[in-house]
């Protein structure tokens, strides 16, 4: 059964260099076998109601602007995996979640920036389901609980988004240990952390009433939405963060894995 993992994604810059957060994507799957098949939660796409990309070759969607030439260049032609979205799909509508099929969705930054570290050789099939910005985290755990058994079936499930998330407050190349990253940040990464370990479901799906300064570290919820959906097909694996970190002041890198 592989594993399951949320992993913070970053800027699009991460594509060019990733850094000691592009590390610990390696070390994330350095040792499992290749899966059949991954699909991947982004904080990227958001829709109504869940919708499931079906492309057989995803385009690589370069969904930002202001950034060098370069990063525009890069390509992850990855192939899609049809018949993994007819799964989700089937799944899904039968646990009661109305379903849509995109037949030509493609690979947002979310997706394909941390894969490109991944599987450097494009040679996994990516499926992308869409997180429901207006729905909250009860919802997206529901997924995620319908979605468990395609673990045991080859797939590896991935949510990717950032574990604090204020774009109003990005503060250049400040990281962790700087005196001037607010306090917020750390304590809602330490609050997250505690409860995870502890698999305090009920206090991580009501993080925004339960953890220090949740509005402030969310404005809004679609870039924690998709840990959500990964916490609900692990269906109680044992966790741990494997990396944790802090860029722009703001946005924490943490990176966590659910084991069986």
């Amino acid at each position: 059964m592989f594993p399951s993992f949320y992993i913070s994604h970053g800027s699009p810059m991460l594509a060019l260099d990733a850094g000691k957060t592009g590390l610990a994507w390696q070390a994330l799957v350095a040792d499992l076998p290749k899966p059949k098949a991954i699909l991947m939660v982004s904080a990227h796409w958001g829709s109504l109601q869940p919708a499931v990309g079906a492309a057989s070759q995803p385009e690589t969607i370069h969904d930002f602007g202001g950034f060098p030439a370069a990063l525009f260049d890069l390509q992850y032609p990855a192939p899609g995996a049809p018949w993994l979205a007819e799964k989700v799909a089937a799944v899904l509508e039968a646990a009661g979640l109305p379903v849509a099929i995109h037949p030509s969705r493609g690979l947002d930054h979310g997706a394909w920036v941390p894969l490109r570290v991944m599987y450097p050789k494009a040679d996994v099939p990516v499926v992308q389901l869409s997180i429901q910005p207006r729905q909250g985290p009860e919802h997206h755990f529901r997924l995620g609980q319908a979605l468990a058994g395609l673990q045991q079936e080859g797939v590896m499930i991935i949510g990717s988004g950032s574990l604090t998330h204020n774009l109003y407050e990005v503060m250049g190349d400040i990281t962790e240990g700087d005196p001037r990253v607010p306090a917020y940040v750390p304590a809602f990464q330490a609050w997250m952390n505690e409860k995870l370990l502890a698999n305090d479901i009920n206090a991580l799906l009501d993080y925004r009433r339960q953890a220090p300064e949740a509005s402030r570290a969310h404005p809004s919820d679609e870039h924690l939405l998709p840990i959500f959906v990964v916490m609900g097909a692990a269906q109680g694996g044992k966790v741990e963060r494997s990396h944790s970190g802090i860029t722009g002041g703001v946005l924490a890198m943490d990176v966590y894995r659910w084991q069986d």
